[in-house]
């Protein structure tokens, strides 16, 4: 798709429903393609809907309003299972929030350790900058992840 047809898309999406013609225009002199509402000249465009929704605009939470049935054939897991499968992805996320807890400690003191540090060839503070900036790079990289261990942790039952 072109940056052109992706824009148009992605303003259909945002716009309410709306109903109208939707035309395809093809410029006959350069062949430029144009998506429009109202035909711009005879030649050249074609009608690609007539009087149709052209977008829709979902729920808050995202979900349509109709609730669609589970299919009979669909696998099932028992509580007891659900629940030893629940519990070993807890206990598999708190052992990597603790491993990210423990490289974020390690980040932070390389980044104080750098941080302290003057070598001679830095003599403005856009050097220093540039170089400790991988460090506060991975700092953040793991408190990013911690949050969101955390909340994945918080999202179990």
């Amino acid at each position: 798709m072109t940056p052109r047809s992706l824009l148009l898309s992605a303003l259909l999406l945002m716009t309410g429903n709306a109903y109208a013609d939707i035309f395809k225009c093809t410029d006959p002199i350069s062949g430029k393609v144009t998506y429009t509402n109202s035909k711009v000249g005879e030649k050249g465009c074609t009608l690609l809907s007539k009087d149709q929704a052209v977008s829709t605009v979902p729920n808050r939470n995202g979900s349509s309003n109709a609730k669609s049935a589970t299919p009979s054939d669909f696998p099932r897991v028992d509580t007891n299972t659900q629940r030893s499968r629940d519990n070993d992805r807890r206990r598999i996320l708190e052992t990597e929030l603790e491993n990210e807890r423990q490289l974020l400690a390690e980040a932070k003191k390389e980044l104080a350790d750098q941080e302290a540090v003057r070598t001679g060839g830095e003599k403005n503070y856009a050097r220093v900058q540039e170089r400790i900036q991988p460090f506060q790079d991975k700092v953040a990289l793991h408190e990013r992840n911690i949050a969101a261990i955390e909340k994945e942790i918080g999202n179990l039952r």
